[in-house]
């Protein structure tokens, strides 16, 4: 039964244009072509990159979050409560009203005790400031280093200028080395993202990274598979142009430094923008759909790799929106801090990435602790003369 759905997952029909098999694409002649079994290289290489990333995030980026003064906000804790804790583990982070006064004769508290009691729990769970910046400084830092290699790698390349020059010769076309190696640490790159979403910061877009990351591996290990090498590696530089940009204007927002943040951002939406929504659509998507078929029929891998190019395309749509949305802040001037703070009328409200998680602010906290210490400044109390009620 292994064996025959072996054969009829290798069938050359699904995976090369007709009349030719894979024997046409066996080394020879010094010439050498993508396999199947060269991304085996690629679930090892994603462990290490996760080993990286743990010495980098220690080493580089702790050091680097203390040098550009990125501060945790103190946050109070949740008194233990084991009926609370049951229902909140058990049921919902968020309870109704209905929920919150069942809990109150429950647990002996009052129904404002319990509001509290969730806020603070809530906020427990969020993720630190600086496992924030850390996240961000190893995605950036990959992310630039992979453009970098990337252009290196195909700006000399005669399809870079000319796109039909992609599929000259196709499938007969001989890999590179420096083809192999950038292909085996985008992917690897992207099983380890794939392998650490649970733990890392989620997001509010947490369910299309996760869709992302999927699509973009079955993307990359096809266009291996049917040596779609040259459109790979044009689509994957494509992809990096812009993420670093993003990456480093979230690491600028968790130091505090506003300005840099938002004119990072702007960059960031104009490349994201031109790349992902003109150039990758136009041109490239251009390039997969219409040209091949000057050379031979359409077959299920043309459609299936252009499918996956679809739904690629399909959440750039989606962060484009958030992006835009974030950018017509910026014009109105409803977003002064942009991606960090933007002071309202009555209290701080935080302006974030569209994609980024949304904080709680917990108003009465600070009353609270106004009342205790004085208000907080940087952590520490700071006398004057004005008071508060309590609740």
């Amino acid at each position: 039964m292994f064996q025959t759905l072996y054969s009829y997952f290798w069938w050359e029909r699904l995976w090369l244009p007709a009349n030719l098999t894979w024997a046409d694409l066996e080394d020879q002649d010094g010439r050498v072509y993508a396999k199947a079994s060269d991304l085996y290289i690629t679930l090892p290489l994603a462990f290490l990159f996760l080993v990286i990333r743990h010495l980098f995030e220690t080493y580089v980026a702790t050091p680097l979050a203390g040098l550009l003064n990125v501060k945790e906000k103190i946050r109070l804790k949740a008194t233990p409560n084991a009926v609370l804790e049951k229902f909140y583990a058990a049921t919902t982070k968020h309870p109704k009203q209905a929920d919150v006064e069942m809990l109150s004769k429950k647990s002996g508290c009052t129904v404002r005790q319990v509001e509290r009691w969730f806020r603070r729990r809530r906020n427990q769970d969020r993720p630190s400031l600086l496992k924030k910046f850390r996240e961000a400084s190893w995605r950036f830092t990959f992310y630039l280093i992979a453009f970098i290699a990337g252009m290196a790698v195909i700006v000399d390349k005669p399809w870079f200028y000319d796109l039909r020059e992609v599929w000259k010769g196709y499938p007969i076309q001989s890999m590179l080395p420096s083809q192999y190696w950038y292909y085996m640490i985008e992917l690897s790159f992207y099983w380890s993202l794939l392998f650490s979403i649970a733990s890392d910061v989620k997001r509010k877009d947490f369910k299309e990274q996760i869709i992302h990351h999927v699509a973009t591996i079955i993307l990359i290990s096809f266009s291996w598979f049917a040596n779609y090498i040259r459109a790979g590696t044009l689509i994957m530089a494509l992809h990096d142009s812009s993420d670093y940009l993003l990456e480093s204007a979230k690491m600028f927002n968790y130091a505090g430094w506003r300005n840099t943040c938002n004119n990072i951002f702007i960059v960031f939406a104009a490349v994201f923008i031109v790349t992902r929504l003109v150039i990758l659509p136009f041109w490239i998507m251009h390039c997969t759909v219409v040209y091949p078929l000057d050379l031979y029929p359409a077959f299920f891998g043309y459609y299936f790799f252009n499918f996956m190019m679809v739904v690629l395309q399909s959440l750039h749509i989606f962060w484009a929106y958030l992006i835009i949305r974030m950018a017509q802040k910026f014009i109105t001037g409803k977003a002064r801090g942009g991606l960090g703070m933007a002071r309202g009328s009555q209290s701080h409200r935080v302006v974030e990435d569209e994609r980024s998680d949304r904080e709680e602010t917990d108003n009465s906290e600070e009353e609270e602790e106004a009342v205790k210490n004085g208000p907080l400044s940087n952590g520490h109390p700071v006398l004057n003369n004005n008071h508060r009620k309590t609740d």
